[in-house]
């Protein structure tokens, strides 16, 4: 019986800081939020407009995650919180499971997009394991969610991250939806996007229609401008060290509101 026992509760141990295997109830988080997401429609009163939060760089910040989760549980109306990138420090499954302990008490679902950090040692079949694909959309509210693995860097910019031909299938596949928004982890005005690919994405952006905005993360600071003098606004996130978030406020086709959130 005792044996028995250890057996059906290996998911509990963890032989090595770099195992890749999650046990089930934290494998697939992007597919299991995406179906909250889709369970949780914007109600009609709202009409086109959308709430989300948005943050980033979780890394080893628990103590403020948690207080993030209060703060953003008494927020009315939000459909969902974006988190731009590096929710571990060292890319081990133990990091990112911590950070879910936490976020998993949200009243509504989180979405994450890879961060530079989450792709350490064997942080990118982890990160897979945990979360999911690298790359991947959805659309919400008749909004697109263009989820990019942007960390050059991690792939010694070798040409193939971004990945801008992905981006661009993405991009202009607009049936059914008012506003696009690319969501990233490395800006690409960052030393860490690959120098060869920045003019490209930025044409993917200013080529395709309805694109609002691009959100990031990695500078562990807020910021909103226009860097390339072409009408769309990147935004970067506060991190969670900064017990700061954003609310974004979408409606029509490119407006928005942003308020910030001290927590």
């Amino acid at each position: 019986m005792a044996g028995l026992t250890l057996l059906t509760g290996c998911d509990l141990i963890e032989f090595s800081p770099n195992q890749t295997h999650s046990p089930a109830a934290y494998s697939d988080l992007t597919a299991k939020n995406l179906a909250a997401l889709a369970a949780r429609p914007v109600p009609a009163a709202a009409g086109d407009t959308l709430r989300i939060v948005f943050t980033g760089d979780s890394q080893r910040f628990y103590d403020e995650a948690e207080a993030l989760v209060r703060s953003v549980n008494q927020q009315r109306g939000i459909s969902m919180v974006l988190v731009a990138g590096d929710i571990s420090d060292f890319g081990l499954g133990r990091e990112l499971r911590w950070v879910h302990d936490k976020l998993k008490n949200l009243r509504v679902p989180y979405l994450t997009v890879v961060g530079n950090h989450d792709l350490v040692a064997n942080g990118r079949k982890t990160y897979q394991e945990v979360f999911g694909p690298l790359d991947y959309s959805f659309t919400h509210a008749r909004t697109r969610f263009i989820m990019l693995n942007t960390n050059s860097r991690e792939y010694r910019f070798d040409g193939t991250v971004p990945r801008i031909g992905w981006l661009e299938q993405q991009l202009a596949d607009t049936a059914g939806v008012r506003r696009q928004i690319v969501v990233t982890h490395v800006p690409s005005m960052s030393v860490d996007f690959d120098p060869r690919l920045e003019q490209p994405y930025v044409r993917a952006l200013e080529q395709a229609p309805r694109v609002a905005l691009s959100l990031s993360g990695h500078q562990h600071n807020f910021s909103i401008e226009e860097p390339y003098g072409n009408g769309i606004t990147f935004i970067n996130s506060y991190s969670f060290e900064q017990r700061r978030y954003v609310v974004l406020t979408l409606w029509g086709d490119k407006e928005f509101r942003l308020e910030t959130v001290v927590f």
